[in-house]
């Protein structure tokens, strides 16, 4: 990690979505992660932060997630928003290994 930075700092949280679960079944995982954190930082988090199943990342792959334009109407004026922008992580674990309890208490 960088200087004075955490893992817990660099990953955010696992993506939960249809196309993650499906991922998974191949020893992909998609996390969450912070946009100054690097694909080697991410790599190293995860198995930090996974250490107890002594886990090895063998690659991974990065994409950063544009935020979308929310539109609202209120009576006569319109509010216009952003969600704002995230980097997404998709981690590929050694043959034969799993992160078991990921999504236990999203």
């Amino acid at each position: 990690m960088s200087v004075g930075r955490t893992a817990e700092q660099a990953v955010l949280g696992p993506v939960v979505s249809e196309k993650s679960y499906g991922a998974m079944a191949v020893g992909r995982y998609a996390f969450r992660c912070a946009p100054w954190a690097t694909k080697i930082e991410i790599g190293h988090a995860i198995e930090e932060l996974f250490a107890a199943q002594k886990i090895t990342v063998t690659s991974v792959n990065t994409i950063n997630v544009r935020g979308k334009v929310r539109r609202r109407s209120r009576g006569r004026s319109r509010v216009i928003g952003r969600s704002p922008n995230w980097k997404k992580a998709v981690v590929t674990l050694g043959p034969g290994q799993r992160i078991d309890g990921l999504f236990e208490g999203v």
